[in-house]
């Protein structure tokens, strides 16, 4: 090696080793200090930028997460609000069929319909409640509803059995016959817009004929004490098994596709609604017969009445995608959607015998509708606790592989620490004590 003095390559290399010990520390002390073998782009550039798309699926997901138990902290709210309704409806029930009892007089039914009216108006404040000031069951969070009128189906009934055919040879749907005697009378109430409507025809006659002298009986007087202009019903009864349209205008049929009778409101729309139906047999003597009565007044609500609406259901976003979502319909459950308040507010009256007794199906077809809403509700809330389970757990499966990524194994991470730290001050021993000029000096001894 040949003797310099104004390049000492010597010390240039001891120095260019301590930047780099010192550099090689530096790194160990941000990884040490930091808890990351991956602190930016500089240390890994691929595994930065994977790890990077895990922090932000991370992150979403726990969005995601707490979206899911805001929407279940709504579905409460509305599952609340429908429960305190079916409660007030269990009540109505106990007091309609104690208005239906003549162990009442008159005025003990006006203290009742006192009662009914106060429990009708808290339906209409259940439907008003709000989360977030977000009105939840007033029908304004509807999915995508076509016009719908009300069909009430029997499947109690024989199923040659058709609108034609009189009281007096109808059989229950195992043919046996329901004993009503030619001589018997046959009575129609039922409730449209909160009042009650009846008429009579011999067993003789057949249910279309029935409906005929409904219409006749509701066209004599309408809810503003002038003539109708429209029937109630339609003049003849559904006999196949198709009973009408639902709310997304998809076919309903009868549950075992058989032949079924099935009375349609001539009207569509809530305003246009039946609220219930009461089909009595009585002899002539004055008593009912309950067993021909079993059958033959189980008519129940096959397609509910409703108005259109445009899809205005909640949407809960429980995903880290677009559309990733699960979409909500909450109905109306207003009285008037109920069928227990006509659009002008007067309620179902039961200041009679005959009225309060149709005013029980009227409360049975309530029942129903309101817990069909309830059960949409309680299933929507196990399908957010499922979700939310399944969110937490990606969450954590994610944020593992990501450690994986991007985490310091800090036992190693503390030996390479330690290394690059005795070989810094290796370094600079060298340089401290000029071991690296030793070489230089030597030439200076050959000047003198």
């Amino acid at each position: 090696m040949s003797m310099v003095v104004k390049n000492n390559m010597s010390a240039v290399s001891t120095l260019n080793t301590l930047n780099k010990n010192s550099s090689a520390l530096a790194s160990s002390l941000k990884k040490v200090s930091s808890g990351m073998k991956i602190n930016s782009a500089a240390d890994d550039a691929s595994g930065y930028a994977i790890s990077e798309r895990m922090r932000v699926q991370i992150r979403g997901l726990d969005q995601a997460n707490q979206n899911t138990q805001n929407g279940t902290s709504m579905m409460k709210v509305a599952e609340g609000a429908v429960s305190s309704t079916v409660d007030i409806l269990k009540t109505l029930k106990e007091k309609v069929i104690n208005a239906a009892n003549d162990t009442n007089t008159d005025s003990d039914r006006a203290t009742i319909q006192k009662e009914l009216d106060q429990s009708i108006d808290q339906i209409n404040d259940n439907a008003n409640v709000t989360y977030n000031g977000k009105y939840l069951v007033d029908g304004s969070h509807n999915s995508k509803v076509q016009t719908t009128t009300t069909a009430m189906t029997n499947e109690s009934l024989f199923s040659a059995t058709t609108g034609s055919t009189a009281f007096s040879a109808m059989q229950d749907r195992n043919g046996n016959s329901l004993n009503i005697n030619s001589l018997d009378t046959v009575t129609i109430s039922f409730v449209h817009e909160g009042k009650t409507y009846s008429a009579t025809a011999s067993a003789q006659k057949g249910l279309n004929d029935l409906l005929k002298a409904a219409n006749s009986a509701f066209k004599k007087e309408d809810k503003t004490g002038k003539a109708a202009t429209t029937d109630a019903f339609k003049d003849t009864v559904s006999e196949g098994s198709y009973i009408g349209k639902d709310i997304a205008g998809d076919t309903v049929h009868t549950a075992d596709e058989k032949t079924a009778l099935t009375i349609t409101a001539a009207g569509s729309g809530v305003s246009n609604q039946i609220s219930g139906i009461t089909i009595s047999v009585t002899n002539t003597q004055g008593q009912v017969q309950k067993s021909a009565n079993a059958v033959l007044d189980n008519f129940s609500e096959s397609v509910r009445a409703q108005n259109k609406s445009d899809d205005n259901a909640i949407n809960l976003q429980v995903g880290t995608k677009a559309n990733q979502s699960i979409r909500v319909g909450l109905t109306d459950m207003r009285a008037e959607a109920l069928g227990l308040q006509s659009s002008t507010g007067q309620t179902i009256q039961i200041g009679t015998q005959q009225q309060a007794n149709a005013a029980v199906n009227v409360l049975d077809n309530a029942v129903q509708k309101a817990l069909d809403q309830q059960t949409t509700i309680g299933s929507v809330q196990s399908r957010l606790s499922y979700t939310s389970s399944n969110l937490t757990t990606a969450s954590e499966n994610v944020q593992a592989s990501e450690s994986t990524i991007r985490d310091a194994d800090m036992a190693k991470e503390m030996t390479e620490y330690t290394k690059n730290n005795v070989l810094l001050q290796a370094a600079q021993s060298m340089l401290a004590q000029a071991q690296a000029n030793q070489s230089s000096s030597s030439v200076l001894s050959l000047l003198q």
